[in-house]
């Protein structure tokens, strides 16, 4: 249980006694100040929950100290302590930002029930505090992580938009941080401060999504037994984001890009018209210019959402910067698991960064993630690896190596091979559970060829 520190400033000895005694017993740990120079001295020193101050104190009286003190700690409840009469005074102080006073004689009990209040106030004001710092925490830059030049590009765009707000469309494969970004630009634009509020198009049934988007009023349609206010309006002066903005029915994105155009909507049965002020942030993984040929995405709409583009390129397009997301997530996954893995084996590091990541670095962070939970040294070995990642999707890489025409064919053909060779020894090892000889059988090789040919492909740490 918190215990709550107090601070009692009276220049007579007998109140600061009998508050002290009243509020000792209720496990307070108490200081006390005989003047307002001092109360103001010791708050400066020490961190308080809760202050009492008398107003007329000597070498400096209560409304200065009040004011002082709140300088130190503008959040700092302050209960005010007067004589009979003064109450003019004491709501002044309660103007200036005291939580309440008290006329002498006093109620203990009565100061005791206030004093509850307030700390708990307090600690409901501490609490926000802490949950606004972890949500900026949590969506700081550090989140998008990459050193690679197609990362400082999105950096760069990222920081743009921030400061200038205008409608973004975040383009990329499922899995590179979409919804990050869309989050960066919000916690850390002037509207931080509002909602952030997402619209997944893809998750919502379509003859939902429309009641989702504008909401509903009482009786629009069977079931709508109450009002329902639409994202849009829960995003009031913050941040709508539209998740797969281009798997919405052509049907509704006539009704958006109305909203987006006059800035008010109507909700589904309702004929007030409501103004919205919202910035609008759509991701897609589709190529929305080719949707707009094949008519399935209106064009007027994606000019509307397209004024700042920023693209995310997938995880196989930045494999550099694969280190540094797995270094962030072992760090991200040891606190929050209460694991202490140091690093990932070289075997492991070299099987990381020749998969193809078809799931971006959503897949990368779920694998550090199981991994973490499996491990039982400091150190990420191949064999708690999933057997998806030994054997890495070859089609790309093969595909490429063929119509390399800067080589003569022969020279091809070996490379082929030799992709194919690596990862048949690959998946040989991972289903022999990494012993050789059994690797070898499977193979139908001797195990000093097996040796040799790990030794080529650099799988000898497996």
């Amino acid at each position: 249980m918190q215990q709550y520190r107090i601070l009692i400033a009276d220049d007579e000895d007998v109140i600061r006694f009998v508050l002290h005694e009243a509020l000792g017993k209720e496990g307070y740990e108490i200081e006390e100040a005989s003047n307002g120079e001092e109360a103001v001295l010791k708050a400066r020193n020490t961190s308080f929950d809760l202050v009492i101050l008398d107003i007329k104190m000597s070498r400096m009286d209560g409304i200065e100290a009040l004011k002082e003190i709140q300088k130190i700690d503008p959040g700092i409840p302050v209960v005010m302590i007067t004589a009979y009469g003064n109450s003019q005074i004491a709501m002044q102080a309660v103007r200036e930002g005291a939580y309440d006073y008290f006329n002498k004689p006093f109620d203990v009990n009565e100061i005791r029930i206030v004093i509850k209040r307030a700390l708990e106030k307090r600690r409901l004001q501490n609490q926000i505090e802490r949950l606004e710092n972890q949500i900026l925490q949590e969506f700081r830059f550090d989140r998008i992580i990459g050193t690679s030049p197609k990362m400082q590009e999105v950096f760069a765009l990222v920081n743009k938009v921030i400061t200038n707000d205008v409608n973004v469309l975040v383009g990329g494969e499922s899995g590179t941080g979409k919804e990050l970004v869309a989050q960066a630009v919000h916690y850390h634009s002037y509207r931080s401060k509002k909602p952030f509020v997402k619209v997944s198009c893809v998750a919502i049934p379509e003859t939902l999504l429309e009641s989702e988007m504008f909401g509903h009023e009482r009786g629009a349609f069977t079931g709508a037994h109450q009002t329902k206010l639409g994202k849009f309006e829960l995003a009031q002066g913050g941040t709508l984001f539209l998740d797969e903005i281009g798997d919405m029915p052509l049907s509704l994105q006539v009704k958006l890009l109305r909203v987006i155009q006059e800035r008010e909507l109507e909700r589904i049965g309702g004929t007030k018209t409501i103004k919205v002020d919202i910035r609008l942030i759509a991701s897609t993984n589709r190529n929305l210019a080719e949707a707009v040929k094949e008519q399935t995405f209106r064009e007027d709409l994606y000019f509307r959402i397209n004024v700042l583009p920023i693209y995310l390129p997938p995880l196989r397009e930045r494999v550099d910067d694969i280190p540094l997301l797995v270094q962030h997530f072992i760090k991200y996954y040891n606190q929050k698991i209460g694991k202490h893995v140091k690093k990932v084996s070289d075997e492991v590091m070299k099987i990381l960064m020749d998969y193809s990541w078809p799931g971006n670095v959503r897949e990368l962070e779920n694998v550090i993630q199981r991994a973490i939970i499996l491990s039982i040294g400091d150190t990420i070995t191949p064999d708690i690896l999933p057997p998806n990642l030994h054997v890495s999707p070859l089609i790309p890489e093969l595909s490429h190596i063929a119509e390399d025409f800067n080589l003569p064919m022969l020279e091809r053909i070996q490379l082929v091979t030799d992709k194919i060779e690596e990862q048949m020894i690959r998946a040989a090892l991972v289903k022999a559970n990494f012993r050789r000889q059994e690797t070898a059988d499977l193979l139908g090789i001797s195990r000093k060829s097996l040796h040799n040919k790990m030794q080529k492909y650099g799988l000898l740490d497996s």
